[in-house]
């Protein structure tokens, strides 16, 4: 069975056995509920598409044993890089969160923030989960339960004038959503403004952001395409890209019987990380037609002339290997093991 079979399974699935579960047991009181918390609103694509279809699918597979509490936009408290010590600390049992919010802290995720590194999401995701296990479980995430790890599709630019090539960004405050990118912002003359992604709005609205650096997909819940009207994409490998996890606190996961950890265990890992991450991706089209139909004016940057943004994202790639060298991490092995891993998902 391919993957992509078998995440057809994982998205029909859910359905399937929440309605059968429902039906088929009385209601009764979870033997344990979990809360999950992240810092989107409820009805964006990323908790209606993807946190609700696990949440969903481990309660129905669990036989109503486990409930899932959902907490979007930070409703349990904190901000959006406190998220993963949350689920370090047991605050929350479970987080999404963008693993960049906490810039270094979680080294070898960020060689999939490389800019124009990442061209497909699923196989970004694919790859990213195969890294997790063999590079980063013990190290970088030793400390909770990785439930997913995904990438978003591909990041671009969405600004208030027209961006064609590098030096139109030049003086323009745009909002960055990793260490890297920001850092490519910075060579191409912009100032990067860092910021959590449910603040752009107010950020767009208010001037203090001249543009941002999102997916298609979040522009639908935040509304961005109705605040800028030209919007940057790349032919090829995106812009940037940005990491993601799904996050379980450890003791919680050690406290629960065999059999309910086979559930979570069951609803996680390789297949829901591309799941994951081609939901995001797959949700980039609907959104991107919303710009369209508001008569915003998109730029879509070839291959062969990204090739000038690539020069100055060439440099990114030498001083981030270097910094993982000062780590003691091999940082030009993870991006030669990204690549392969990439280049083996099925269909690439």
């Amino acid at each position: 069975m391919t993957t992509r079979r078998k995440l057809f399974g994982f998205v029909g699935a859910a359905a399937v056995a929440a309605a059968a579960s429902f039906a088929a047991l009385p209601a009764q009181a979870a033997d344990v509920t979990l809360t999950m918390h992240q810092f989107l609103p409820p009805q964006a694509n990323v908790p209606k598409l993807v946190l609700d279809v696990w949440a969903d699918k481990v309660e129905a597979d669990s036989g109503g044993r486990i409930e899932v509490e959902r907490y979007g936009s930070m409703a349990l408290g904190g901000k959006p890089p406190e998220l993963m010590d949350q689920a370090i600390d047991g605050i929350a049992d479970v987080v999404w969160t963008v693993v960049g919010y906490t810039p270094g802290r979680f080294p070898r995720t960020e060689v999939f923030e490389l800019p124009f590194f990442v061209a497909d999401a699923r196989a970004a995701s694919y790859a990213y989960w195969k890294l997790f296990e063999s590079d980063m479980k013990d190290t970088d995430f030793k400390d909770v339960k990785i439930l997913g790890t995904w990438v978003h599709g591909p990041g671009l630019l969405h600004t208030n004038k027209p961006v064609t090539v590098p030096g139109d960004l030049a003086g323009m405050k745009i909002r960055g959503g990793s260490r890297l990118a920001n850092d490519l912002l910075s060579r191409v003359g912009a100032t990067p403004v860092g910021m959590p992604v449910p603040s752009i709005p107010e950020g767009l609205s208010k001037g203090v952001l001249d543009g941002t650096t999102i997916p298609w997909e979040v522009t639908t819940a935040l509304k961005v395409s109705e605040l800028v009207h030209n919007h940057t994409e790349f032919d090829g490998p995106a812009l940037y890209n940005l990491t993601f996890v799904l996050a379980m606190n450890k003791d919680k996961y050690e406290s629960l019987p065999d059999d309910l950890k086979k559930v979570i265990d069951d609803n996680s890992g390789l297949d829901f990380s591309v799941f994951a991450g081609g939901t995001q991706s797959d949700s980039d089209g609907p959104a991107r037609e919303i710009a369209v139909g508001l008569g915003n004016n998109i730029i879509t940057v070839s291959e062969a002339d990204a090739a000038e943004w690539g020069k100055l994202a060439q440099p990114i790639y030498a001083d981030w290997v270097a910094d993982m060298d000062s780590k003691g991490i091999d940082g030009q092995a993870l991006i030669d093991n990204a690549r392969k891993l990439m280049a083996e998902y099925p269909g690439n």
